[in-house]
């Protein structure tokens, strides 16, 4: 069934458990991260990042996501992720997305908060629920080419601030809020350094759920030593995508000069996405 953000995450808050949020980017990887849900009987999100717009646009995937959660027999929502300008932000709530990420953490402090109250009054009309950022999520060294103005950024200027997270959250009435913490978008070339007290310190000053992006990578335990500390939603991808990719590769590796028609590929690749995806829930469940 389908239901916002603010439905899923209320109910995570009280047992010290955080919510899965996966993008899907293809029909096989909505189908993935559904059936791991099912299986396990746990809600969960799905999400269309606006940066896969040129991998398949909002218009196609975003349908096939909608339909496919209305039909799920657990709690799912359909959520845009790093939606970075209010047309496009408008026109997945239209669409039926019940919850909408506004990622203004690259603009200067006031207009993001200017900017992500405006789309919180029209998300609200129309029952849509509502994640900021605050603070910057970078990519590690070896997952991808960052920003030109994130080279000169030190990991204090990066991170959330607590006092000021209270007082973005409290001007612009956002749903949840993602924070900075250390944790990085992509993949890790080492085991990331994350501030545990940082997040304590924001759970205390701000009374909405508090986000985590950049989890894949994230050992097991810093999950929940992260969930622990007050995280309720986290964002996975990468791993979960290097699963079907390395399945694919280890069966040809195994069986050497056979073939494989185009269908049966993507069902090796969805099998293991799943199962992938199966393995964080648990994790998230603590």
């Amino acid at each position: 069934m389908r239901v916002n953000l603010t439905t899923l995450l209320k109910n995570a808050c009280p047992r010290s458990q955080a919510i899965g949020a996966f993008n899907t980017p293809n029909l096989e990887s909505v189908q993935a991260v559904i059936a791991a849900a099912e299986a396990q009987n746990q809600p969960v999100i799905i999400m269309h990042a606006q940066i896969h717009e040129s991998m398949i646009p909002m218009e196609v995937i975003g349908p096939v996501m909608i339909r496919l959660a209305d039909q799920a027999r657990v709690d799912v929502c359909v959520h845009l992720d790093h939606g970075e300008d209010l047309g496009y932000l408008l026109q997945a709530m239209k669409m039926g997305f019940t919850s909408v990420m506004y990622d203004g953490s690259r603009l200067p402090y006031e207009k993001n908060l200017t900017n992500t109250r405006e789309i919180v009054r029209a998300a609200h009309y129309l029952g849509v629920s509502v994640e900021a950022e605050l603070g910057r999520v970078l990519r590690p060294e070896g997952g991808g080419l960052p920003d030109a103005d994130e080279k000169e950024l030190t990991p204090a200027e990066c991170y959330t601030d607590p006092e000021q997270a209270k007082s973005f959250v409290d001007a612009t009435g956002v749903d949840a809020l993602a924070i900075a913490f250390g944790t990085a978008h992509g993949l890790y070339e080492a085991e990331p350094c994350l501030d545990f007290k940082r997040i304590a310190a924001i759970h205390q000053w701000v009374d909405v759920p508090l986000v985590m992006h950049g989890g894949s990578g994230v050992s097991d335990s810093d999950f929940r030593k992260a969930i622990a500390a007050g995280i309720t939603k986290i964002n996975y991808f990468t791993y979960m995508s290097l699963a079907g990719g390395q399945a694919v590769k280890n069966w040809f590796a195994q069986q050497p000069g056979q073939t494989l028609r185009f269908d049966e590929i993507v069902e090796i690749g969805r099998a293991a996405m799943q199962a992938d995806v199966t393995r964080a829930i648990k994790v998230f469940q603590g």
